[in-house]
């Protein structure tokens, strides 16, 4: 099945045309700036900009960077305030004139990553963290997804935690990355804890430099960087627009 999937995030919106089946992208991805201020009825402009400049006509699903509950939306810690109770599923269909889905940004690249990318994240218990703006967070177990974790916002050194150990708190406090390693590695140590999964996968900007800072990390629990990398959200996004045409 060929599925346009969008990954909407605070710098860029992006999409492609997905072969669910493979992962494989159809065709290139289109990126489209961010507008400011981010409101909703200026995403759903941007969004609707990027479907006819692809050319595609049918369903859509959308990654987004707030956890979204029947199709509305009930946080904004990274986007607009205006975005709280906001019927966003309602707003880009209407938008679209076409069927859309939305999920929690995380989430949908955490889909991809256990389908398309570790070899072992479809057995046994799996926590995919994506290190950016924020700190997105997916759990698995065996494969199926407990939506809507948000453990970037767990209470941690006074503050939630990604404002202590995200690759943005890393910019703000010009850490280097030996330095935010053993940031970070304190926070993965207290969600270890909290949860004991079997793996965990790094996806996000600051997975790609894993190595300027893998000797930080000292947790029993093996962590990976993610394998999908920029086209997870885009990928996992079509493949949960396929998961809920089939719940129709």
């Amino acid at each position: 099945m060929e599925i346009l999937g969008v990954d909407i995030g605070g710098s860029g919106i992006k999409g492609a045309i997905v072969d669910t089946k493979t992962g494989e992208l159809k065709t290139e991805r289109l990126r489209i700036k961010t507008p400011k201020p981010a409101t909703p009825e200026a995403i759903a402009d941007t969004l609707l900009q990027l479907y006819k400049e692809i050319g595609y006509e049918g369903p859509v699903a959308c990654g987004f960077p707030a956890r979204v509950i029947n199709g509305v939306v009930q946080t904004a810690a990274n986007i607009d305030k205006s975005w709280i109770n906001t019927e966003v599923e309602k707003l880009f269909s209407e938008k679209l004139k076409q069927k859309v889905f939305v999920a929690n940004d995380a989430d949908v690249a955490g889909i991809a990553e256990v389908e398309f990318g570790c070899d072992k994240a479809k057995h046994g218990s799996v926590l995919f963290l994506t290190i950016g703006t924020g700190i997105g967070s997916a759990l698995f177990l065996n494969g199926q997804l407990y939506p809507n974790t948000e453990f970037g916002h767990l209470k941690f050194k006074g503050d939630s935690a990604e404002k202590y150990c995200s690759d943005s708190a890393r910019e703000k406090f010009d850490l280097k990355w030996s330095e935010f390693g053993s940031r970070f590695n304190e926070y993965l140590t207290y969600i270890n804890f909290l949860l004991q999964p079997d793996l965990i996968i790094l996806g996000g900007g600051a997975s790609k430099k894993f190595e300027k800072y893998a000797d930080k990390i000292t947790i029993d629990t093996k962590v990976v960087p993610a394998k999908t990398l920029n086209f997870a959200g885009i990928i996992g996004a079509a493949m949960y627009c396929e998961r809920r045409l089939k719940e129709k």
